[in-house]
C-alpha cells in the first residue's frame, strides 16, 4: 500500500527539520551571537584568576635583588627561581589541559588556581634559594595551567566575532596584575625585611579566594558537543541566546552553517598529530619560544639589569612603576581592535614596535628613556599576547584545543626559563645594550614566524580547525 502524500509529506518536513538543526546545531547558533551571552560575572571570576596568576608572576622580579642579599647568595641564583618556574609552567600546562581536554575545562580552571596559590604561598615561606626554586617550581605549575585554561575557556564560550575581544577582556585582567606589582613592591621590598614574603603572600590569597569563585563556571559547549553531549551544550547555547536577545531586545541573526569536528580522543595528544596540526604545533613552539627570551628577559630581569647598570632598586621599581601601566594600556587596546584586524598581521606589527622600543633603552638609556620607551614596550606586551594567545587557540581543534595551546605556550616557555642565561649572558658579553640587542631580535624574529600561520580573525573555530 501506498503511503498517504499528507504522511510523506509530514515524514518530509520532519527530514528537513532533522537536517537544519544538524546543520545550525547549537555551535553555529553560538556563533551568530552579536554580544557577550552569558552572565558579566563569568569575565570577572575567570579574568580574576588570571590577575594573580600574572601578579605571581612578576613579584620575583621585584623581590630578586633582597632575596640575594638575605640568603647570602648571588642574584644569577635567585633568578633560577625564575627557571625553575617557567619548567613547572611547561609541565602544569601540558598535564592540566590534558585534564581540560578529557574531563572539561572547568576542572581545569579550578585545579590551576589551587596549585599556584600553594606554590605562592611556599615561596613566601622559604628559607632559603633551594627552598625558593623548589617552591617556585611548584607555582610555575598552576600559572602554566592556569594560562592554557583560560584561553581555551573563554574562547569556546565567545561567539566568533567577538572571540578576540573578550579573550582580550581576561587578558586585560592579568596585565593589571602585572600593573600593580610595581606599586605594591615599591612600598614592601625596599622598606621591609620581610616586604618581598608579603608581596608573594598577596597573590597566593587572592588565588585562593578566587578558587571558591569559579566553581558555579558554565561548560564549554564546544566541549561539550566533542564529547557527543550534544543536549548538554543545546542547553548552554539556549540560555545564551536567552541572555542575548534580552540584551539586544532583538531576533538574533541567522545561524551560518560550521564543520564538524572529530570527537574526543582518548589521548588528547594524539588529535596533534596528524600532518596539520604537526605543522601548526611547530610553527607555535617556535613563536613562543623566540618570544619569551625577550619577553621574559623584561618582565624578570628589568630591575637587574638597571640596578647593575647602576640605579637604585628604589629608582628601578619607580621607572617601572610608570613603564608597567603599558601592560594595561596595551591589553585594553585588544578589546577595541582583536576582530576588526587580521590577528597574524596585527601581532607582527607589534613585535617590531617592541623591538624599536628596546634597542631604544639599550642604546640611550636614562630615566626619562627608561619610562617612555619602557612603557610603550610594556604596551605591545600588552598588545600582543592577547592576540597571540587567541591566535595560537584557534589553530587547534577542539578535541584537542587545550592541549595544543599548553604544548606551545609551554615548550615556548623553555624560551623564558633561558632568558636569565641569555640576557644576562649578553649583559656580562656585551654590556648593557647587548642584553636589549638580544631581547629586540627576539621580537623580529617572532613576528616573521606569525606571518607563516592562518587567517583566523571572524571565522568560527571549527573552520578556523579544518583549515589547510
Amino acid at each position: 500500500m501506498t503511503e498517504p502524500s499528507s504522511a510523506r509529506g509530514e515524514q518530509s518536513d520532519e527530514a528537513v527539520g532533522r537536517a537544519r538543526r544538524r546543520r545550525f546545531g547549537p555551535l553555529a547558533r553560538l556563533d551568530r551571537i552579536p554580544v557577550w551571552p552569558y552572565e558579566h560575572k563569568i569575565l570577572w571570576v575567570v579574568g580574576a584568576g588570571y590577575f594573580f596568576a600574572f601578579f605571581d608572576i612578576v613579584t620575583i622580579s621585584f623581590a630578586a635583588p633582597v632575596i640575594a642579599t638575605q640568603f647570602h647568595v648571588a642574584k644569577s641564583t635567585v633568578t633560577l627561581s625564575v627557571t625553575s618556574s617557567l619548567i613547572g609552567y611547561i609541565i602544569g600546562a601540558f598535564a592540566d589541559a590534558t585534564v581540560a581536554d578529557k574531563w572539561g575545562r572547568r576542572l581545569s580552571l579550578g585545579i590551576s588556581v589551587g596549585v599556584f596559590s600553594l606554590g605562592t604561598a611556599l615561596a613566601a615561606a622559604s628559607t632559603n634559594v633551594t627552598e625558593l626554586i623548589v617552591f617556585r617550581f611548584i607555582a610555575g605549575l598552576g600559572i602554566g595551567a592556569e594560562i592554557a585554561s583560560v584561553t581555551t575557556y573563554i574562547g569556546e564560550l565567545s561567539p566568533a566575532p567577538l572571540r578576540g575581544r573578550y579573550t582580550s577582556w581576561a587578558t586585560t585582567a592579568a596585565y593589571a596584575g602585572f600593573a600593580v606589582v610595581p606599586f605594591i613592591a615599591r612600598g614592601l621590598v625596599p622598606s621591609f625585611a620581610s616586604g618581598w614574603r608579603i608581596l608573594f603572600l598577596i597573590g597566593a590569597l587572592g588565588g585562593v579566594t578566587i578558587l571558591f569563585m569559579r566553581r558555579n563556571l558554565p561548560p564549554s559547549p564546544r566541549w561539550l558537543v566533542t564529547e557527543g553531549r550534544v543536549e548538554e551544550a543545546e542547553e548552554v547555547v539556549a540560555e545564551a541566546e536567552e541572555t542575548a536577545r534580552e540584551t539586544i531586545d532583538a531576533d538574533l541573526p541567522r545561524p551560518e552553517p560550521v564543520p564538524d569536528e572529530a570527537r574526543a580522543e582518548r589521548f588528547p595528544f594524539r588529535a596533534l598529530l596528524g600532518p596539520t596540526m604537526i605543522r601548526r604545533v611547530a610553527l607555535f613552539v617556535a613563536i613562543w619560544f623566540v618570544y619569551y627570551i625577550g619577553n621574559y628577559g623584561w618582565l624578570t630581569l628589568a630591575p637587574t639589569l638597571f640596578t647593575d647598570k647602576g640605579y637604585s632598586l628604589a629608582d628601578s621599581t619607580t621607572y617601572l612603576i610608570v613603564s608597567g601601566l603599558g601592560f594595561l594600556a596595551g591589553a585594553f587596546a585588544t578589546t577595541r581592535f582583536s576582530d576588526r584586524l587580521e590577528r597574524k598581521f596585527a601581532a607582527a606589527a607589534v613585535t617590531v614596535a617592541w623591538a624599536i622600543s628596546l634597542l631604544v633603552i639599550g642604546i640611550f638609556v636614562s630615566p626619562a628613556i627608561i619610562i617612555i620607551f619602557g612603557f610603550i614596550a610594556s604596551t605591545t606586551i600588552g598588545l600582543l599576547v592577547p592576540v597571540l594567545y587567541t591566535y595560537t587557540a584557534e589553530h587547534f581543534s577542539t578535541n584537542a584545543r587545550a592541549t595544543g595551546v599548553a604544548l606551545t605556550d609551554g615548550l615556548g616557555h623553555i624560551g623564558g626559563a633561558l632568558a636569565p642565561l641569555i640576557v644576562l649572558g649578553a649583559n656580562t658579553a656585551w654590556g648593557f645594550s647587548g642584553a636589549f640587542v638580544v631581547m629586540a631580535i627576539s621580537g623580529v624574529v617572532a613576528g616573521a614566524l606569525i606571518l607563516l600561520g592562518i587567517r583566523a580573525t571572524g571565522r568560527s573555530l571549527e573552520s578556523t580547525a579544518a583549515a589547510s
